[in-house]
């Protein structure tokens, strides 16, 4: 099986308690749109032990499979990550650890993604067989180890997510 499931979530403290030395926060299914966030945030703020609390962090996350996440990442990209990552599963969340950005991430899944093997020489013997017509006499000559390391340098670039699972995507 090549996807993973993610249920990404993020514990929001309330910075005031922190500050007066109170841990006071909740875990927030971040898997929701930004504005019901949001709402989780404003409930958890106004049963802070400091009245007129106002300001949150995000202390902690879980399910983000590698994803960037910080302090002070804003709800609307929290939103957006936990959404890639619950839909690609630890697929979606080292994608975007590796290129960095969700729009790349997003672009790299809809327009290069080549699948899932259990090898990239696997998926170098598949492509080449489907592609071209290699003669009896040649099929144990070929080493397809050789050609995925040079697959992998100038062609594609590949994330794994277990042991015999690896995605493959083509650079351009």
């Amino acid at each position: 099986m090549c996807k993973t499931e993610r249920k990404p979530r993020i514990y929001v403290a309330c910075l005031a308690a922190y500050n007066s030395g109170r841990l006071h926060g909740a875990w927030i299914d971040a898997d929701q749109p930004a504005d019901e966030i949001r709402g989780e945030v404003s409930t958890m703020l106004k049963a802070s032990p400091i009245a007129g609390a106002e300001e949150f962090g995000i202390h902690d996350y879980d399910d983000f499979a590698g994803a960037p996440l910080g302090e002070c990442t804003d709800l609307e990209t929290v939103s957006a990550l936990a959404a890639f990552i619950a839909e690609h599963g630890e697929l979606g969340g080292k994608l975007l650890s590796y290129l960095g950005d969700l729009e790349d991430a997003q672009k790299a899944m809809e327009d290069h993604y080549a699948g899932c093997h259990a090898s990239i020489a696997g998926f170098t013997q598949e492509l080449t067989e489907e592609t071209t017509e290699i003669p009896e006499s040649l099929r144990f000559y070929i080493d397809y180890e050789a050609m995925a390391r040079d697959f992998e340098i100038n062609d594609v670039f590949t994330i794994e997510t277990a042991f015999d699972e690896v995605h493959v995507f083509w650079r351009h």
